[in-house]
């Protein structure tokens, strides 16, 4: 459809069932894609365009897990990127981000370039290749993209802008019949070779498919399921708190972890602590001690315990038990803080953001039933909170007040992953 019409058919609620399955807030959705067309217009001409969103994603539970085959649950949430996308018969990708230059990617070149290493040109090329390379139809097209989800807020804007090239390219190219999953694994492969981040793939499984997902990395590729559970049917709402914590010198800190992790595998014979079972790991603890040391006992202690927890609320989840699922939240809070020790860096004791955060949360909701945890990787950065909704407004109120404006986000689990609206 033409800008022009695209517009008036927004205006005129022709889109507000498409709205509705993804939007609270269908007003809200009418005004900000009618504005985000308007931009587009004025960026690339009143052309014949579709529009798309992609959500952010928020880790449930598996804290440090992936990266030694363990498993976790993931979601999508009621934040996201939009596009407004139109084809273009030249092999030129052209991407406007509010906020931002221009990506202009020539995709008959799909090698990697050092130079644009860290930029979101470098996700654009490798996304481009992904496709490529397993067999689908690449083409140009010019986008103009809007998002809410922030750049630092531990929802994975980045996986997020991934799976929102591979859905354009699904669907002007391929029929729309690229996977979730496939989409999730070009992104990462793009974020791996291309971007140069070394993530795993849980952020582009939790961004394309929607709702909860579990991940079991175990195998190659993983087990992934897809769960639906609605915390708000509780009366229940999603915060992240972004305790705005510098990450900075934490290099060392995240590499400790899988690495610790990794030698009390090595130990028993394995590669990583999926390879060997929990029973010969408490039979050789002993040996494991002397050898990798205490720490690194206990964050093996933590990965063994943690599968088990994202297993049992996997179990929760198709038990519709929110009980269950507060209570391994919390459990994982608590082995996060003693055993994997991720809340705050041991050679910077005043950064303590995440800690405090968790404090404050407990004062807050002193006697209602709440879960809090950290999330991601920890050390700095964001916690994770569930709490009735009717308490969201002033704990929101109270966290801004220490942390910052914007500070806490009050999100939903939202039910579908990459989309065209």
């Amino acid at each position: 459809m033409v800008t022009t019409e695209l517009i008036k058919a927004i205006q005129n609620g022709e889109y507000d069932e498409r709205f509705s399955r993804i939007y609270t807030d269908i007003d809200s959705a009418k005004k900000r894609f009618t504005a985000a067309v308007g931009e587009f217009e004025k960026l690339y001409g009143a052309l014949d365009c579709e529009l798309f969103s992609v959500p952010g994603r928020s880790e449930v539970l598996g804290n440090h897990t992936d990266h030694n085959g363990g498993c976790v649950l993931a979601s999508s949430v009621s934040v996201d990127i939009i596009a407004v996308a139109a084809k273009m018969n030249e092999k030129t990708v052209r991407i406007k981000s509010h906020g931002f230059d221009e990506d202009v990617c020539d995709i008959s070149d799909l090698s990697v370039n050092e130079a644009e290493t860290g930029r979101s040109l470098s996700l654009i090329r490798g996304v481009c290749k992904g496709f490529e390379d397993n067999g689908f139809n690449i083409g140009g097209f010019c986008a103009y993209t809007t998002s809410d989800v922030a750049k630092g807020s531990g929802l994975s804007s980045s996986a997020a802008f991934e799976d929102m090239v591979g859905n354009i390219l699904s669907h002007f190219y391929n029929d729309g019949e690229v996977s979730a999953v496939k989409i999730a694994e070009i992104s990462r492969f793009a974020e791996n070779v291309y971007y140069g981040k070394p993530c795993g793939l849980m952020d582009q499984v939790a961004c394309a498919y929607g709702g909860f997902v579990y991940i079991d990395f175990k195998t190659s590729p993983p087990v992934i399921e897809q769960k639906e559970f609605a915390p708000d049917t509780f009366g229940y709402v999603m915060c992240i708190v972004n305790t705005f914590g510098s990450h900075a010198g934490l290099d060392n800190d995240y590499a400790a972890i899988p690495g610790e992790m990794k030698s009390v595998a090595k130990y028993l014979g394995g590669n990583i602590l999926s390879d060997v079972s929990e029973e010969d790991f408490y039979e050789k603890l002993p040996e494991i001690k002397k050898s990798c040391g205490d720490r690194a006992v206990m964050r093996a202690v933590h990965f063994y315990d943690e599968c088990k927890r994202v297993k049992g609320m996997k179990k929760a989840l198709e038990n519709n038990d929110i009980d269950a699922f507060l209570g391994f939240e919390n459990a994982s809070c608590n082995s996060s803080e003693l055993y994997l020790q991720n809340i705050y860096p041991q050679h910077n004791p005043e950064n303590q953001g995440i800690a405090l955060g968790l404090c404050l949360t407990r004062k807050l909701l002193e006697g209602e039933k709440y879960s809090a945890r950290v999330h991601g990787g920890g050390f700095a950065g964001t916690i994770q909170v569930f709490l009735p909704k009717e308490k969201a407004e002033e704990y929101k109120k109270q966290m801004d007040r220490v942390f910052g404006d914007g500070a806490c986000a009050v999100l939903n689990i939202r039910k579908y992953g990459a989309v065209k609206i």
